[in-house]
Order: C-alpha cells, then sequence, then structure tokens
C-alpha cells in the first residue's frame, strides 16, 4: 500500500537562510505533497490550499495502488498504437497478420479508447469495448482483438507507461466449438466428378496431402519429388490488399508457411503422382514454376476458386455447401480411418505439438472398449497361463483375486 506526506515549504525563509520547511507566519508558503513509486521518491508543489493537496495527494495514492499511474509522459492509446506498431510489430509480424491488426484497431479500438490517454484507461473501459463488440462479432473475433489489446498493453507496461495492464483481468467469451465437417469417399468422388481440370486436381491434391489453400497456392514443380513420391510444403502464396501493398507489379508473394512447423514433407499417393504428372503436360509454364496457375500465367485467385468453381461443383454434386478449408479436416479423417499413427497424422498436417492434432481430431479416433480387459489380462499374466489349470486351482486356494 502506497503511502504518502503533505508539508509546507516556504520560499521567503529559504531566501532568509532559514528551514523552508519549519512552521512560519507568511502567507506565500505552498503545500508540497510526496511519495513513493517504487523506489523513487516523488514530490509536487501545488499551492497554499491544504485541502486541494490532500485531495491530490490521495488521488495520486490510489492510481499507484490500483496500477494506473503514469511513470512516462501522457500519451494517448492512439499514439503508443502507432509507436507499437512501428516499434514491435512491423519488424516482427507477417504483413498478411499486420494488416489484419490494423483494420482491427482501425475499426474496433481506435474509435473508443484512441482518444485516452493510457494511463488513464481502466479495465471497465476495456470491458466496455468487449461488450459491444460481442455484438456484432464472434467471440472467437472479439476475443482475438480482446488479445491484441491484451498484448499492446503488456508492451506498455514493458516499456515504463504503466505499471499494471488494465487488460489482464479482463476475462475472455466462451467460444463454441465449432462442428467440423468432412467428406466421405463417396462424396469425394461424387465432388471429383462435378470438377473440370485444372480445378479437379487442385481438389484432388487438397483432399489428399491436407494443405492449407495458400500452401496449394504456393506449390512448385521444384517441390515435388517424383522418386521418393513426397511434396515438400516450402512457402504458402498470399494476396495484397490494395494498391499500397503492390510487391512491384504484383498483388501477390510468397510469404513462409503458417508456422515453423508447417514446412513438412507430404507423402503423395500414387492416383496423385498420376494426376500431378498428367496436368504437368497441360498446365501452362509460368516464370514463378506455379503448379496451379491461371491462363494469365497468375497464381489462382483464392476468392474464385471458392466462389466460382468449388461451391458450384458442390451445388451440381448435390453435396452440402461445405468451407474450402474443410477438405484439409476431409485428409485427416480419412488417415484416421486406416489407423495411421496419430504421430504421423501430425507431422503431414504440419502442427506445432500432438496435442492440436488430438484437440482438434480426437474425437475422430476409433474408441473399441470390448476385450480390453480380456486383451490386458492376456497380454500380463500370459507367462501364468501356461503353468494351466494346476497354477490356478492353487491361485484359488490361497484366495488371490487373480
Amino acid at each position: 500500500m502506497a503511502r504518502g506526506s503533505i508539508y509546507k515549504r516556504c520560499r521567503i525563509c529559504r531566501r532568509e537562510g532559514k528551514n523552508g520547511c519549519a512552521p512560519c507566519a507568511h502567507k506565500e508558503a505552498n503545500y508540497v505533497i510526496a511519495y513513493r513509486v517504487g523506489k523513487k521518491q516523488k514530490r509536487i508543489t501545488i499551492g497554499s490550499n491544504r485541502k486541494e493537496a490532500e485531495k491530490i495527494l490521495t488521488q495520486k495514492l490510489s492510481e499507484i495502488n490500483h496500477g494506473t499511474y503514469q511513470l512516462a509522459p501522457d500519451i494517448t492509446f492512439n499514439e503508443f498504437i502507432d509507436k507499437w506498431l512501428d516499434e514491435h510489430a512491423q519488424p516482427r509480424i507477417k504483413a498478411h497478420t499486420l494488416y489484419k491488426y490494423k483494420n482491427a484497431l482501425k475499426c474496433h479500438v481506435r474509435p473508443v479508447l484512441g482518444d485516452y490517454y493510457v494511463g488513464r484507461i481502466t479495465p471497465n473501459d476495456i470491458r466496455k469495448l468487449t461488450s459491444k463488440l460481442i455484438k456484432i462479432r464472434s467471440a472467437k473475433t472479439t476475443n482475438n482483438i480482446l488479445t491484441m489489446i491484451k498484448t499492446i498493453f503488456k508492451y506498455a507496461r514493458r516499456w515504463g507507461y504503466i505499471r499494471i495492464s488494465p487488460a489482464e483481468d479482463v476475462d475472455k467469451y466462451r467460444v463454441e466449438r465449432e462442428e467440423m465437417d468432412y467428406l466421405r469417399p463417396d462424396e469425394i468422388q461424387l465432388l471429383l466428378k462435378h470438377c473440370d481440370e485444372p480445378f479437379k486436381t487442385f481438389v484432388l491434391t487438397a483432399v489428399l496431402t491436407g494443405m492449407r489453400k495458400g500452401e496449394l497456392l504456393g506449390l512448385q514443380w521444384g517441390d515435388i519429388d517424383w522418386n521418393s513420391n513426397t511434396i515438400f510444403v516450402k512457402r504458402s502464396l498470399k494476396w495484397t490488399f490494395g494498391k499500397a501493398n503492390m510487391v512491384g507489379d504484383k498483388r501477390w508473394y510468397f510469404d513462409t508457411p503458417k508456422t515453423k512447423y508447417s514446412v513438412r514433407a507430404v507423402t503423395m499417393s500414387p492416383r496423385l503422382k498420376v494426376a500431378l504428372e498428367i496436368h504437368r503436360i497441360t498446365a501452362p509454364v509460368n516464370e514463378d514454376d506455379l503448379i496451379f496457375c491461371n491462363g494469365g500465367n497468375n497464381p489462382l485467385d483464392p476468392d474464385n476458386i471458392v466462389k466460382r468453381y468449388f461451391q458450384p461443383a458442390l451445388r451440381m454434386a448435390g453435396l452440402r455447401m461445405i468451407r474450402f478449408h474443410d477438405l484439409r479436416h476431409t485428409y485427416t479423417s480419412l488417415l484416421i480411418a486406416q489407423g495411421e499413427n496419430v504421430k504421423f497424422i501430425q507431422s503431414q498436417l504440419g502442427h506445432a505439438s500432438i496435442q492440436t492434432t488430438m484437440d482438434r481430431y480426437g474425437h475422430l479416433l476409433p474408441v473399441d472398449r470390448v476385450g480390453v480387459g480380456s486383451r490386458l489380462d492376456k497380454l500380463v499374466f500370459s507367462e501364468e497361463r501356461q503353468f494351466g489349470n494346476k497354477f490356478e486351482g492353487k491361485l484359488a486356494e490361497s484366495g488371490s483375486i487373480l
């Protein structure tokens, strides 16, 4: 608990060589408040009104105790966001993610908290913001924005602008688990039947490798090892937003995959190998060596893939409207159905930990409890069974539960 004190200081007494803090009759004496912030002693001269000095001291001590005391000069949240983006986010975060951060801050955070001083923002201010967001956005989106705000305040604390983050104790909203959808083998064949080339090979590659859309679009012919039947995932293709973000004359660029674990080697099935060999003969040659490109030798547009090809193919096949990303879930369900090891599935999907794989796909794993007890007995006590009924009889005489 922070403590402080109030005392008088007289300039006239100091000029006369006397103790400036000793009691005196001069009306020009001012009140001074003193308090400690960490190891530093702070003093502020208030004026000749003692009640005003008491009020300000109480306010300062309250700010210290509640973690809202500003150690640095006043800075608005807008100014600190710019500082955080420039000094922390820009050099470390991928361009695509940075664009999403800036857009979320511009649309949802800056209009509400931007003009507040960083040290004056309270947990209630942040709760009010999230309560507004949850009414117009999903719980997942609201939580993502709250996570970003928590990160910004974490650096405000590290850089000495605040002592305690006001977002620290603001709770996230409960996110309902999304129903995972995937296609069965007969539905996969039905979908492929209603796809035209080269989109058919694109869908087949997605189903039989589980790659993300950006990873598929960024595939190059040099990523395929035809001898070992392996496809190496080395990059992801991203599209820019607006002319200001264009790379040269291109609206797209190559980026590293989602995480460092996403750089992986995926097993290529014989059927997929044949399809890609045929596609290689008919596909247009392009300077970027892309496997999947349009007639203009440019990458396929991710939005056009879904709206012009994927969704129409689902409608013609009479299938439900699934997301393109559900083809990744389809691939995982196929591996689980044929009894592949969970560690192998993790490596094929590029998950950072096996816990991620189990959390998302654990409910698809077969659970067969029939005969578990008998198999345990057989495994543990198979040696004893070799002694026959005589041994079992002795066990019964001894009263053993075995």
